[in-house]
């Protein structure tokens, strides 16, 4: 069994800010696998995909970016997952825009939901960091992740690297991060230089 953990604050509000990425990421995986979140316990909503070859649970914390943990270690505990099974998606101010790394284990980075995840289960959890480039015009880093992407980076490169790593995403499950990271880094930029 896998779970798939999308980071964001709930609230329609917040649904574009960039803070808000990782639950983009859980709503692209579930128009691909073409499910709908229909379950809502252990403060979260959730979707569970069945097939013969595996489980997979798509979870959307809605405890707020900062307390995810409790969240996540509660469906955890309840469908004994591993934490080497878990997947986390979530904004990286770090990384350039359109940009992703995978990453196993390690420290949180400044991320507070990766940190409270950490303080939850520990580190040995897939993230998948999905760059939203550092601020703009001196904007501080809170109010950059706390505001909605713009129009243009909504249409030139997130809605179709969010399908593209959607459709990759399989290679996650049979541990391809670098396959995933490489398939996704060319389609990404293949769809860039069409549009």
């Amino acid at each position: 069994m896998f779970l798939h953990i999308g980071l964001g604050n709930p609230g329609k509000e917040y649904k574009l800010h960039r803070h808000n990425v990782g639950f983009m990421a859980i709503d692209s995986l579930l128009e691909f696998y073409n499910i709908k979140i229909d379950k809502e316990k252990f403060n979260g909503l959730y979707a569970i995909h069945s097939s013969p070859a595996r489980k997979i649970i798509f979870l959307k914390p809605q405890t707020f970016m900062n307390n995810s943990g409790i969240c996540v270690s509660s469906i955890m505990n309840y469908y004994s997952i591993k934490p080497s099974s878990v997947i986390v998606w979530h904004d990286e101010i770090d990384l350039e825009k359109g940009k992703i790394r995978v990453k196993y284990g390690g420290g949180h980075g400044g991320h507070n939901g990766i940190r409270d995840i950490n303080k939850y289960i520990g580190d040995d959890f897939y993230r998948v960091r999905i760059g939203i480039g550092r601020p703009e015009n001196n904007v501080p880093p809170s109010k950059w992740v706390l505001s909605s992407f713009h129009q243009e980076d909504l249409e030139k490169w997130l809605y179709s690297l969010l399908k593209i790593m959607a459709k990759e995403s399989e290679k996650l499950l049979t541990d391809d991060c670098i396959d995933f990271m490489n398939k996704v880094s060319l389609d990404a930029n293949n769809s860039r230089n069409n549009n």
